[in-house]
């Protein structure tokens, strides 16, 4: 079985949604002293349109957390511009879901629905049918944040169509992403034929990485429908597959996704602890941007819960 890349683009998105904080791990020390400026200065010298979107996006959030509202939005505008010309579709289609989620956090409804309006019609580019079906999930979700509730519907449909196409070995992935989807929407209660699919599927995997999110996502669904007994054994479930992992980098995605299930659920407490423990995982990963991007992801997500229990 293949890693979960979808799914784990998705939990990027999600937990960026929930809190931006500066960046932290290894090799922030070298851009800790560099104001504004010289960041955007820098985005700006990166050699593809896609790449400058990214930076450019990363200094938005930056801007955001320092309550420089009027900085993040000229920021991200500039950072949708880059995705506006020529460029690899799939690529530009996955970073326009990006923008757009951010946009529609700050509040930007019309740009945001710009961007997901090109990103849904560059989803063709898209070869990997698991990867097109989490581009839509996700835009499904963002329209829906956007509260373009019509838009949000059709998106969520087209990722459940093209999900039920995928081949057996890949569809819990594809599967896990639509769930998902329709969990951050809030309208799980349209996604109970994804979630009993999802289920099936998990059913064959063996990877307890990929048990784990497929788990994590199912749960989620059914706590938002109600169904607590059932959510809560998917997540002791879930919980016992992230734990059995090895590998570090694994350990902590997998545990990131069973906490913000868990969070879902109403156990916030318990959702942070397993933070904690992805945390401690994510510190180990020994190759430095991969250990950087998934501890930025962690320590995002437990600052967004410790704020929650705090108010």
């Amino acid at each position: 079985m293949r890693p979960f890349d979808s799914f784990r683009l998705l939990l990027v998105i999600v937990v960026g949604l929930g809190a931006i904080l500066p960046a932290v791990g290894c090799g922030t020390k070298k851009k800790a002293g560099l104001t504004i400026q010289q960041r955007l200065a820098k985005a700006e010298q990166e050699k593809t349109p896609d790449r400058q979107a990214a930076a450019l996006l990363r200094v938005a959030r930056s801007q955001f957390a320092a309550n420089d509202e009027a900085g993040a939005k000229e920021t991200a505008g500039k950072a949708l511009e880059r995705l506006t010309g020529e460029g690899d579709g799939t690529v530009f289609a996955l970073r326009l879901v990006e923008v757009a989620g951010f946009l529609a956090e700050i509040g930007e409804r019309k740009p945001a629905r710009e961007a997901l309006g090109k990103a849904c019609s560059l989803a063709d580019a898209i070869a990997d049918p698991v990867r097109k079906a989490a581009l839509f999930a996700e835009a499904g979700a963002i329209y829906k944040a956007n509260t373009d509730s019509k838009e949000a519907k059709e998106t969520l449909q087209k990722a459940a169509d093209v999900a039920g196409g995928v081949e057996e070995r890949f569809r819990a992935e594809a599967l896990a992403a639509v769930a998902l989807g329709y969990t951050r929407s809030g309208m799980a209660d349209a996604a109970s034929d994804v979630v009993d699919q999802l289920l099936e599927a998990a059913k064959t995997l063996d990877e307890p990485r990929a048990k784990a999110e497929a788990l994590a996502a199912a749960a989620g669904a059914q706590a938002q429908t109600g169904k607590k007994k059932e959510a809560a054994q998917l997540l002791e479930e879930a919980e016992a597959a992230a734990k059995s992992i090895n590998r570090a980098e694994s350990r902590a995605y997998a545990l990131l996704a069973v906490a913000m299930a868990t969070n879902a659920t109403g156990d916030t407490r318990q959702a942070l602890a397993l933070l904690k423990e992805a945390d401690k995982a994510a510190d180990k990963v020994p190759e430095p941007a991969s250990q950087k991007t998934i501890v930025d992801k962690v320590r995002s997500a437990m600052a967004a819960l410790e704020k929650k229990l705090k108010n």
